[in-house]
């Protein structure tokens, strides 16, 4: 080692943000266990590299005893008066032993620790930088396979999607460019790990903050989703300027927005309603396309009593009740469906409203 190793780290300081005091350190310590591995094992060393030169040098560091039983580790007050009358019992004294032979066993330490660092570094880096991107949108490319998971080259580093949470019937090939949700990102010792998804609610609200200018400036805001991944999803949306209708922008001209959302996620079906405040008509948008006649809530219970026309029952709770099973998600209510017949009520609340709330792909 040498100054030019020394004019090495420290511009490796400027360029990754590595101090070269710490690496310095890094690489005493290293030396310290590369000297007792090859020169002896039982000594007590120390590695003092030079700042300005770069040169290093070892010190043997030895008690001062009356009596010394391993001389690897002390030494007699006799000899120690010898080298300073300063040294009493119990005072460390230090000799250098620097072997000739240790310059190529301390460059590749070196070498070695100062990779290793710059490995932490970039694994650090990687890992703030993806933290602040947990549960937020990202693209990358599907590189690989396994029997777990497809690996997505996220440019930096690579992201973990497993098998379960792709959608339902999608099949990805080797080089797709898809976007992915991150659900999670954690430190392990072989750097972050990036869990992703293309099932989570959340990729839909990032997806209409992408396509929507008014969501993204907040004008129009994304109350609540309610996900099938690969099926049907719902979105309720509200606008906080009476001019701009909430359900037009997130449909776009001709569906052009929406559509794009729907292709991206396989053709999954989206129906997106008007949010409101009131619990009743805002369970009643929720059971949309279905209309609805009245709407009973049971605030303690949470529990929404809806009432439909008898030919709308079957499309208020969908197929296999996913029409109700969404709704309740979306309203965070228990939602219960009656039709007329069986509370004997005729007369239409909401139908005529719900049918101005709500936009179905």
């Amino acid at each position: 080692m040498n100054a030019d190793f020394l004019e090495a780290l420290s511009q490796l300081e400027n360029e990754r943000g590595i101090s070269s005091t710490v690496l310095i350190e890094a690489i005493e310590q290293a030396l310290i266990s590369a000297y007792k591995r090859n020169f002896g094992s039982a000594q007590n060393v120390r590695v003092e590299i030079d700042r300005q030169s770069g040169v290093f040098r070892v010190f043997a560091r030895k008690t001062v005893v009356e009596e010394p039983h391993d001389h690897r580790l002390e030494i007699s007050l006799d000899v120690a008066e010898q080298m300073s009358g300063k040294y009493q019992l119990g005072d460390i004294v230090e000799q250098e032993v620097t072997p000739r032979e240790f310059g190529r066993i301390a460059a590749q330490t070196a070498k070695q620790v100062v990779t290793q660092r710059i490995r932490e570094a970039e694994r650090g880096i990687i890992y703030t930088a993806y933290a602040d991107l947990e549960e937020d949108i990202v693209t990358g490319i599907v590189a690989r396979q396994d029997a777990r998971y497809f690996y997505v080259d996220l440019d930096r580093t690579e992201g973990l999607l497993p098998i379960n949470e792709i959608i339902p019937g999608e099949v990805l090939r080797l080089g797709d460019r898809i976007k992915v949700f991150i659900t999670r990102v954690e430190k392990t010792t072989k750097g972050p790990q990036i869990m992703l998804s293309r099932t989570h609610a959340g990729l839909l609200r990032r997806l209409l903050e992408l396509e929507v200018p008014e969501i993204y400036d907040g004008v129009v805001e994304v109350k609540a989703v309610a996900r099938e991944a690969g099926s049907r999803s719902k979105v309720a949306v509200y606008s906080r300027n009476s001019d701009v209708d909430a359900i037009g922008a997130c449909v776009g001209p001709k569906g052009m927005r929406i559509q794009s959302i729907v292709s991206e996620l396989c053709g999954e079906k989206i129906d997106v309603i008007e949010w409101s405040n009131d619990a009743g008509i805002f369970a009643a948008m929720s059971l949309s396309p279905a209309k609805v006649v009245d709407v009973e809530i049971f605030d303690e219970e949470k529990l929404a009593r809806v009432t439909v026309p008898d030919n709308q029952l079957s499309l208020a709770i969908g197929k296999e009740g996913q029409n109700a099973r969404l709704a309740a998600k979306l309203t965070g209510w228990k939602i219960d469906i009656k039709s007329e017949s069986q509370v004997g009520r005729t007369t239409s609340l909401f139908a005529d409203f719900a049918s101005d709330a709500l936009y179905s792909e």
